[in-house]
């Protein structure tokens, strides 16, 4: 079979295969092969058009976040456009005052509009014993020609046509317009006029493969889409296996038999899953996109972005996204579950690997939408987690872990009699480096580094800990392991030694609520941040109820972990993201920096606050600029809204300042006349003047985006990888 890139097909005994060899928890699943026939999935939410319909219908470039399926690009800006309101008021007017001229018209009190037809008629036909049948039908075509004429002005003047374009015809559209994907949700705008089916070009029919002369496997795949066996993850799939084995012309033959023998389910993901169970969101895997929402057509958003609907897709993830809001403000709901579901459904179509990380009951999503679920806390959890993120090296391990335990640790006192401040990154890498000189020689002498219960042992100076790993070092005859645990001897109760800060955060772990997690010993293999070189979808559930404090130096483990391993994958061509649906005290700074490393591996983290309180102060700005994605949900408080203001910056409108100046012109009766009226209405006659400037203004200002932003709505900012950015849109969520 064809391998695809970073498809995800493993072998059999293959160690890079996430799955595992033993079950029960702390394995990750085991996924047996696709059915020779599998079902086809069912339809969720809603049936969208059929397969070949929605493959034909063209996506144009656009903006960073415009949803490209079926988009009208629109028209260049007219600066002289009325608004709305001045365009139907000005149009009923002038309908009205056409109607009053007709009926004068027609009942007689205006001639005029008669005379052209005594003009072009003979008089004989009018006088008494003329041709009166002839001159009543030349009446008749007159009244009929004048009537389509003086319409047509009427029409004319109150600008019918632009009524028509900007009014009439998008509601024509949007009543008869087809909803969008197969196997996805519906989408509710008009397609335009796509390639006629059984065109040259017609994707259903794959060119691609025909123009290589894959006849046999192209009149295989169209009948399973014409046959309805295909959906769009398996079009995505399929395709993408079809780019990997076209650059590598010995793989042809086996694309093609595996195309003949399983048709539409060929190349399947290894849990034999071709759909998620529901889908929550619109999605157009032809471009990788999730809808977020809508931009309303109001001034307040850039001309390019009004109306249309903003999307999500990985070269804007890419960049990391940060969503701040507060609770029930729609953080999971209508932002971080779409993009979870989006990058689940990507995985299935072996193009990314997803780890989803949240409270138990977050609501991203159901477990047989995940390859993995991790209840961590749980005693019922399928699979564990590896503390060290797979690494084999002790000090890649205790850098990730120390910046976990101690990389949100305030300056302070600590240590025997409070003596020596601890906090920072100097002292991070001092924590590094205490870590390392313990779970260093306990691999060297066990094989394996220390569970949790024996490193919190290690660093407590537990005496008969220590002398039990000094005895193994001394049999195992490694003197680079002795010398670490004479060095870390030396170190233990100085002024400023990180060893207790380091027991007392590690002993959060060392819970019965955890007892039986993070397993080291070997006989299971718990999953790691290093799995994500294969299409996995993982769900890790956070036990934030009774363990809060545990749960946070979770996610900074998780996020730690991830960043390192990120960067190091041999294999990008898949892309990696973390989904942080609660990142309160995750964020430090090595983590920030970490972040925006991330853009050239492509790998991305979604990090959900509910509010920027939750970032220590000093991180607060340097963490909204690391990250190109930024979401401003309703209800934000003015201090976050001031951090985002500045991060957009400036822009320059046209304001004017108008002046109320009492008004002494004109002669004596009419100064007398204007005295009256202020004696009777109290208001003193002025006139107006108007200044036109243009100046530089907060896109968004903090006041505007705590307080004008309605319920449901976001201010939405995307960057892609390449650097192409979008103004702040305001957005109207989940449409």
């Amino acid at each position: 079979m064809v391998d695809g890139g970073a498809h995800g097909t493993w072998g059999a005994g293959d160690p890079r295969d996430p799955r595992g060899a033993h079950g029960g928890r702390g394995d990750l699943p085991v996924m047996p092969p696709a059915p020779p026939a599998p079902p086809m999935p069912r339809q969720a939410p809603a049936a969208g058009p059929p397969l070949s319909e929605w493959l034909r219908t063209p996506r144009p470039e656009a903006g960073p976040g415009i949803w490209r399926y079926g988009h009208r690009p629109r028209p260049p800006e007219d600066p002289d456009r009325l608004e709305d309101r001045q365009l139907l008021g000005g149009a009923a007017l002038v309908v009205l005052c056409g109607l009053l001229v007709w009926s004068l018209c027609w009942n007689g009190y205006i001639e005029f509009w008669v005379k052209p037809l005594e003009w072009f008629t003979p008089d004989s036909w009018r006088e008494p014993g003329g041709d009166h049948v002839a001159f009543v039908r030349a009446a008749k075509i007159y009244e009929y020609l004048f009537t389509v004429v003086f319409f047509s002005v009427v029409v004319w003047m109150a600008r019918g046509g632009e009524i028509w374009r900007r009014h009439v015809r998008p509601r024509l559209r949007g009543s008869r317009g087809a909803g969008e994907g197969t196997g996805g949700g519906a989408d509710g705008s008009a397609a335009p006029a796509a390639e006629p089916p059984g065109g040259p070009s017609d994707p259903a029919l794959w060119p691609q493969l025909r123009a290589v002369g894959e006849r046999a496997a192209a009149d295989r795949l169209a009948a399973e889409i014409h046959g309805g066996r295909m959906n769009d993850v398996d079009y995505v799939r399929i395709d993408r296996a079809w780019q990997a084995a076209r650059s590598r012309y010995e793989q042809l033959p086996a694309f093609t038999e595996a195309v003949l023998d399983r048709g539409a389910a060929a190349f399947a993901h290894p849990s034999g899953d071709r759909d998620l169970p529901v889908r929550a969101a619109r999605h157009d895997l032809l471009t990788g996109q999730v809808r977020l929402g809508a931009a309303p057509d109001e001034e307040r958003n850039p001309y390019a972005y009004r109306g249309v609907r903003l999307a999500l897709e990985p070269a804007l993830l890419s960049t990391s996204m940060l969503v701040v809001g507060p609770s029930a403000a729609g953080k999971t709901s209508r932002v971080v579950r779409p993009v979870v579901e989006s990058l689940a459904l990507q995985a299935l179509a072996g193009r990314a690997a997803v780890v989803a990380v949240g409270a138990a009951g977050a609501g991203l999503g159901p477990d047989e939408a995940y390859d993995v679920v991790i209840r961590l806390g749980d005693p019922g959890s399928p699979h564990d987690l590896d503390l060290y993120g797979g690494s084999d090296d002790p000090d890649e391990a205790a850098a990730v872990l120390a910046e976990a335990l101690v990389g949100d640790a305030p300056g302070g006192p600590v240590g025997p009699g409070g003596a020596g401040g601890f906090g920072g990154e100097s002292d991070t890498r001092r924590a590094a480096t205490a870590l390392a000189q313990l779970i260093g020689p306990h691999r060297s002498a066990h094989g394996r580094f220390p569970s949790v219960p024996e490193l919190r042992e290690l660093l407590d100076g537990v005496p008969v800990a220590l002398a039990a790993l000094r005895q193994a070092c001394e049999a195992a005859g490694d003197g680079a392991a002795l010398r670490e645990l004479d060095a870390r001897e030396r170190q233990s109760g100085r002024p400023g030694d990180p060893g207790p800060l380091l027991a007392d955060r590690i002993a959060l772990l060392d819970r019965p609520a955890f007892a039986g997690f993070f397993d080291t010993g070997g006989t299971t293999r718990p999953f790691a941040m290093r799995d994500l070189a294969h299409p996995l979808r993982v769900r890790i559930d956070l036990p934030e109820r009774g363990h809060a404090e545990a749960s946070r130096l979770l996610a900074r483990l998780l996020l730690a972990q991830f960043t390192a391993c990120a960067r190091d994958r041999d294999e990008r061509s898949l892309f990696a993201c973390l989904v942080l649906d609660d990142a309160a005290h995750t964020l430090t700074p090595a983590s920030v920096r970490a972040v925006q490393r991330l853009r050239t591996a492509n790998a991305g983290v979604v990090l959900a606050l509910r509010s920027l309180d939750e970032v220590p102060e000093p991180l607060r700005a340097a963490a909204v600029g690391a990250v190109g994605c930024r979401v401003v949900l309703s209800g934000v408080s003015t201090w976050d809204g001031e951090v985002f203001a500045q991060a957009w910056g400036r822009d320059w409108v046209k304001t004017e300042d108008v002046t109320h100046n009492p008004d002494f012109s004109g002669g004596t009766l009419r100064r007398a006349l204007r005295g009256i009226r202020t004696l009777f209405t109290g208001v003193r006659a002025t006139t107006r003047s108007v200044t036109v400037r243009t100046v530089q203004r907060e896109r968004w200002s903090a006041s505007d985006l705590a307080h004008k932003v309605p319920p449901g709505h976001a201010v939405v900012s995307l960057t892609t990888f390449r650097g192409e950015a979008s103004p702040p849109v305001l957005t109207r969520l989940g449409e």
